[in-house]
């Protein structure tokens, strides 16, 4: 046992997600229903020989039927649970020398069961059976079964796109049909009753339409001015664009988006030369968003991924919990894939680097760049992902100061504004069109630059606030 908790711990310490206390004289069966909610969730500490009320009892006056609780882990949990025994000498309620039984509970890959095929999980200071929707979301937490394996209700092989997954087959080198590759690989498609089964992975990877399919299986990108998300009268978004498609699509839209959005600094260094440098590292933001694609939880159809800008940090929200047995307190270096063929389809395309490594070489990333570390943490059944760009705004911390320039790479958005004004639009027109929600900011920040730069007129010019006032890009010749 690594871990040993002294007597007086034992007896004040609060019963919780990692620790109860039980009478001897608890029956082996209820006993492994314990043992069953520890081990499917994050294991933890049983004391038996303490009451509830944390009276020393002890365990000596019931030789056999200990023997009985030493055998739950095999007896009535189905696969076994694997746990390390230790017996504490202390001093009963009666003033009598005795023992207390600790068992520590370890954590599981596997799904536990009793007996009746019930599932446990271990939630605050309880022991919760599992409903069948429930007990699903840990199968697919835990990988024993995964959601991208499930067939889609409805679909069929006219469905997919042949043509990009030719396209695919070929950067494999895969001599087969597009139809055979689907058939014979990684059961994208099979025969199930007599039917012609979908997964949701084949869908998502390959799908003409997977919107019809999962409408949420998308990335939505928000832009806040300042450093909090304000609503009402005071709302501060200045971006609001969302990403639908194929997992690739997703992908590169979201990347490329996000890359524009990006700001650089330029400051003096220490030896009196003025350096360049973007807010976060490219590797970074990357990270966190392909992080997202490749192991959110698409069971979850109700909510999408979200990538939150602010003007201090970047925050990358995926639908689902940690998965397996990766916990905040180990994610640097247990990995675990809950869609193994998405993430292996990413990597073919070089958005997954070396499995297992992201995480870690993230944190290397921002430390090498002077930057905080980056910030998990999991609320109901999302992951939250933040990179701050602290250093940056305090004027790179210890070089030399100077007035900081902040350049704008937002040139994606001067491309397409000036490309759809090819024909006069409106100014709601073009916000629209941007995913712009403030007008203030896009005035500020848009419209009056391009205005004075000449990029862009005013095809009413005698009558700039005309509420007919409509704008068009200026050509070269012009």
């Amino acid at each position: 046992m690594n871990h040993r908790m002294t007597i007086a711990q034992i007896c004040g310490a609060v019963e919780s997600p990692l620790f109860d206390r039980k009478s001897a004289r608890i029956d082996a069966k209820t006993l492994a229903i314990h043992l069953i909610a520890f081990a499917n969730a994050d294991g933890g500490m049983i004391a038996v020989g303490v009451e509830d009320d944390g009276m020393i009892t002890g365990i000596d006056g019931h030789a056999e039927h200990i023997n009985e609780l030493l055998r739950a882990p095999f007896d009535f949990c189905k696969p076994s649970v694997r746990v390390e025994t230790e017996r504490l000498s202390c001093v009963n309620r009666d003033g009598t020398p005795d023992h207390i039984l600790l068992i520590e509970v370890l954590q599981s890959n596997d799904l536990h069961a009793n007996q009746a095929d019930e599932v446990f999980f271990r939630v605050g200071d309880k022991s919760k059976k599992l409903n069948f929707e429930e007990r699903l979301q840990l199968m697919y937490a835990k990988g024993t079964r995964y959601f991208e394996d499930t067939p889609v209700p409805d679909a069929a092989m006219e469905d997919i796109d042949l043509g990009f997954v030719k396209a695919y087959t070929e950067k494999l080198g895969y001599r087969k049909s597009p139809e055979e590759y689907l058939r014979e690989n990684k059961e994208f498609v099979s025969e199930k009753g007599g039917k012609e089964a979908v997964s949701a992975a084949a869908m998502l990877l390959f799908g003409r339409n997977p919107k019809r399919f999962f409408p949420r299986a998308r990335i939505r990108f928000v832009r806040y001015e300042g450093t909090e998300a304000k609503v009402g009268a005071e709302m501060n978004v200045i971006k609001d664009v969302v990403f639908e498609g194929r997992i690739l699509q997703v992908t590169e839209k979201a990347l490329e988006f996000v890359r524009g959005q990006i700001k650089e600094r330029t400051y003096l260094g220490a030896d009196t030369r003025f350096v360049t440098e973007p807010e976060y590292p490219e590797f970074a933001w990357k990270e966190l968003i392909v992080n997202a694609v490749a192991h959110r939880d698409y069971s979850i159809k109700g909510t999408d991924i979200q990538i939150k800008m602010f003007d201090d940090r970047l925050t990358v929200e995926s639908p689902g919990t940690l998965p397996g047995i990766v916990r905040l307190n180990n994610m640097r270096h247990v990995h675990f894939s809950r869609n193994p063929k998405i993430a292996q389809f990413l990597h073919e395309y070089e958005y997954v680097q070396e499995f297992g490594e992201g995480v870690d070489r993230l944190y290397e990333v921002m430390e090498a760049a002077g930057l905080p570390q980056p910030e998990y943490r999991v609320e109901a059944f999302m992951l939250y992902a933040t990179i701050r760009n602290t250093k940056l705004a305090d004027n790179c911390g210890g070089t030399t100061p100077v007035t900081t320039t902040v350049i704008a790479t937002d040139t994606s958005t001067v491309a397409t504004i000036l490309a759809f004004c090819a024909q006069p639009k409106s100014r709601e027109e073009i916000m629209s069109m941007c995913g712009l929600k403030n007008k203030n900011h896009f005035i500020k920040a848009h419209l009056k630059p391009l205005l004075e730069s000449g990029q862009l007129r005013m095809t009413i010019p005698d009558k700039p606030n005309s509420r007919n006032q409509k704008y068009v890009a200026v050509k070269p010749e012009e």
